[in-house]
């Protein structure tokens, strides 16, 4: 890898508690520095209310195109319910070998299943979700190991069953 660093842009409120520490494990598996800040957006520019739901594809291409700096990943923090026309919702996106992606807290805490609240389970989900979106903008596809971060994640249980670590493949497939 190359001399580069990792921009987290919050789009919404985060407690900084929590930024903080998926900051800090971003770091841990990409061996590089992890800035954080807080950016502005008009989110109505992306709701599509007939899904009642915000594209992530115009999202991305935003961030991209309006938001990136060339010399970082960088990665949007929403809390607002994300799809893509051919997927009913996601928990994040990014451009393969790009710069930039996007991850959104909103389907990933217990009470949206009907479950008690779990900060500590919430947490782990959007770190592990983090860290795989910003694994596709290092060059990484969907890997086959179970519980590699990399692993594809259609259900938040998924996201439950891997762990938070890029596999050892993955790892060198990134070196690369």
């Amino acid at each position: 890898m190359n001399q580069q660093h990792i921009t987290l842009i919050s789009f919404g409120y985060f407690r900084k508690d929590l930024l903080e520490v998926v900051a800090g494990e971003v770091k841990n598996q990409y061996s590089m520095p992890v800035f954080f800040r807080e950016g502005h957006l008009d989110l109505s520019d992306f709701y599509d209310p007939a899904r009642r739901q915000y594209n992530g594809n115009m999202l991305l291409k935003h961030l991209n195109t309006e938001i990136a700096s060339d010399h970082a990943k960088t990665l949007g923090l929403f809390s607002v319910d994300l799809f893509i026309p051919i997927l009913t919702y996601i928990f994040g996106q990014a451009a393969l070998n790009g710069r930039t992606g996007i991850a959104s807290l909103y389907r990933l805490s217990n009470e949206r299943y009907g479950m008690d609240p779990d900060d500590k389970l919430l947490l782990e989900r959007f770190t592990k979700e983090v860290i795989h979106e910003l694994g596709h903008t290092f060059g990484l596809v969907h890997c086959s190991i179970p519980s590699c971060v990399m692993r594809s994640s259609t259900y938040v249980e998924d996201i439950d069953q891997k762990e938070q670590n890029l596999c050892l493949h993955c790892r060198e497939a990134m070196v690369k």
